[in-house]
């Protein structure tokens, strides 16, 4: 069967890498030394707080903002689909949710509806985009990403402004929409901790990368029951960092001692230390 691709095949294959990036803007450091690869068929998040880089890491990749060094790469014709953090649209705007998708690209009404009922909004077509709700929204400006038939999705804090469950119901939209087109993700997230179940992996990211790795079954973590009590854990996991330093307010690295004890070099007083 030379002529097929297998659903290994697919997963493995590279769509978008970045290596070593380090970009300075106003004598500040937004991205030092940033490296990580996107794979079709794999989710990839990306947290962090306030000011670490985050939306300026999209913009580089999307080749919007040169970076002062590093490599950007990005498979030829590459199809990219985006749903930006927010949109600001004029409440006077007369603009029906079908004609606002409909604007991203010029297709025809079946397209635009086909997108619209993958995205689980269908219903909502011929409503006023500006009487939607936050996680309407949301849904709507994927919809819109959909169109373009990508083979990478890229989703700035699709999650803001929409409450836990609705964030759940996301996450599980986009994750079975990812099976079944086999498009690499790109998620972007202010949520430190809370991050979509299915992730393959997770980054980070305060200028440099702090760490990574997968995260935890949130149905069984404890932080996840005693904030959210018995709300639906379905879609949603916790990650938990393993940092080896600190930052200060400005997000810049804390040099010599810290307030935490592991990171200045107590590893072994910590290992001896009796535990309870």
């Amino acid at each position: 069967m030379s002529g097929s691709l297998t659903k290994e095949t697919i997963t493995k294959e590279r769509l978008a890498s970045l290596t070593q990036i380090s970009l300075n803007l106003q004598g500040k450091s937004i991205l030092h030394d940033v490296s990580l690869e996107l794979q079709a068929g794999k989710i990839l998040t990306v947290i962090g707080p306030n000011g670490a880089g985050k939306s300026t890491l999209i913009r580089v990749l999307l080749g919007l903002q040169a970076p002062d060094a590093g490599d950007v790469w990005l498979k030829p014709k590459l199809r990219l689909g985006y749903v930006p953090q927010k949109i600001t649209i004029n409440e006077l705007m007369p603009l029906t949710v079908e004609r606002f998708v409909a604007l991203a690209k010029h297709k025809n009404n079946n397209e635009v509806n086909d997108a619209l009922a993958e995205a689980g909004v269908i219903h909502l077509n011929k409503q006023a985009i500006n009487s939607l709700s936050g996680g309407e929204f949301q849904r709507v400006l994927l919809a819109r990403a959909l169109l373009q038939k990508p083979q990478l999705l890229i989703l700035d804090e699709p999650a803001q402004g929409v409450d836990v469950i609705g964030q759940a119901e996301l996450y599980e939209k986009i994750s079975s929409l990812k099976d079944k087109h086999g498009f690499g993700v790109l998620m972007i997230s202010h949520d430190l901790h809370l991050v979509m179940q299915k992730t393959d992996q997770v980054l980070c990211l305060n200028q440099h990368i702090c760490c990574s790795g997968q995260p935890d079954d949130v149905s069984n973590h404890p932080e996840y029951q005693r904030l959210f009590g018995d709300l639906p854990a379905a879609g949603l996991a916790v990650y938990t960092h393993q940092h080896d330093h600190c930052h200060d307010l400005q997000g810049n690295v804390v040099t010599g001692s810290c307030k935490h004890p592991e990171h200045n070099g107590s590893s072994d007083e910590q290992k001896d230390a009796p535990h309870g």
